[in-house]
């Protein structure tokens, strides 16, 4: 059975919502999935999954502070993450808040660690974007990238 990560930091709880709708997707598969705040994380737990999905708010076109903490530390792992599925979202006040690179940093810290990162050519491309509470089309991108996640972490491991 696929293990998968789903970890996130939310303030207004959008992010929270989002997070707990990619793991219901991920479930769909079978998947063994942990969903847990990013501060309750430590970077070695990540190399105990086959697939990590991370969630953040978009603070000035970048990942909370937390979630770059957990990419920080995770230094000493480097290479131990290599051939492990990664996903992210995101969620914004803004439609132009700086969404896209939010998840673009989140998916660049995944790409040095050696991960696979897989895109969607229907709807967001990189990774599901909310602004403010997730409505339905953000809701249905949330349940297919946990799916899509966890697929692909079955087809490698």
């Amino acid at each position: 059975m696929v293990k998968v990560l789903v970890t996130y930091f939310s303030e207004t709880g959008n992010t929270e919502k989002m997070a707990t709708l990619g793991s219901e997707g991920a479930r769909q598969t079978g998947a063994d999935v942990r969903v847990k705040r990013v501060d309750e994380v430590k970077p070695e737990e990540l190399r105990d999954y086959a697939a990590i999905i991370v969630g953040s708010p978009t603070y000035y076109g970048s990942p909370a502070a937390q979630v770059r903490k957990l990419f920080d530390e995770s230094f000493s792992h480097h290479g131990q993450l290599e051939g492990k599925v990664g996903a992210a979202f995101t969620s914004s006040a803004n439609i132009g808040g700086g969404n896209e690179t939010t998840v673009m940093s989140i998916l660049q810290s995944m790409l040095i660690h050696g991960m696979i990162v897989r895109g969607n050519s229907k709807g967001d491309h990189y990774g599901p974007v909310s602004i403010n509470a997730p409505d339905s089309r953000v809701q249905k991108q949330c349940r297919e990238l946990g799916r899509r996640t966890a697929e692909l972490a079955a087809q490698v491991t």
